[in-house]
């Protein structure tokens, strides 16, 4: 059941809503539900689910790909009002990979129902050109993902992480293991281990016990360039 700050968020972040007529707002609110997630739980598992699109109101949220032998490859990771698209990707045309998506902290979110929200699409213009531009933009976060893995050397793809992950918390104290770096930047947990240990060679970071501490920002951004 939505209350009140639940229907001001849903038109606070979804733009279209100011298009849509009053029977398309109330379709629209009449298949929202809100959930809660602990932290670590699954919230979309490949092919074998699609529950719909996601708006975050509080947490963060991983999305990624996995490999027949395990190895994980993240995407791109969402957190406070951020949409996520791709766990509806039951109606997205052509989309033929399947994509796992992790609470990594308790989160609060809203889901519209994918077959609801794929009728609002099919109706209203507006809703339509606004998923569009969403998965552009999402796909686009793919690429990046890609692009690194592909062809960038590994420690300045390190770099660009322990650089946008010091942004995202606005703190130069990252408290991620090695296990889940690795995660984040599709490497193995020894690699990542060997390549930090280098850094702190270098005087880049400062290694502790479950956490990165960047010692030389300057040096880091070296990497980057």
């Amino acid at each position: 059941m939505l209350n009140d700050e639940d229907i001001k968020y849903i038109e606070k972040t979804l733009p279209f809503c100011s298009k849509l007529d009053k029977g398309e707002k109330k379709f629209l609110l009449n298949h929202i539900f809100p959930v809660r997630y602990e932290k670590g739980s699954p919230i979309h598992s490949g092919s074998m689910d699609c529950i719909g699109v996601l708006l975050i109101r509080k947490g963060d949220i991983r999305v990624y790909m996995l490999s027949d032998e395990g190895k994980e490859v993240t995407l791109y990771r969402l957190s406070d009002g951020d949409i996520c698209i791709l766990s509806a990707s039951c109606i997205l045309d052509n989309i033929t990979f399947d994509v796992y998506i992790d609470a990594e902290s308790e989160c609060d979110l809203l889901v519209i129902e994918s077959k609801y929200y794929q009728q609002l699409c099919n109706k209203n213009i507006y809703a339509e050109n606004y998923t569009q531009k969403l998965v552009i933009d999402r796909f686009s976060d793919v690429m990046w993902a890609m692009e690194q893995i592909l062809f960038m050397s590994f420690d300045k793809r390190l770099a660009i992480f322990l650089s946008d992950e010091a942004a995202r918390t606005g703190s130069d104290v990252i408290e991620l293991t090695h296990e889940q770096i690795a995660k984040y930047v599709g490497s193995a947990r020894e690699v990542v281990s060997r390549m930090l240990k280098y850094f702190q060679g270098e005087g880049i970071v400062e290694l502790s016990r479950g956490g990165v501490k960047i010692a030389d920002k300057k040096k880091l951004k070296a990497l980057i360039m």
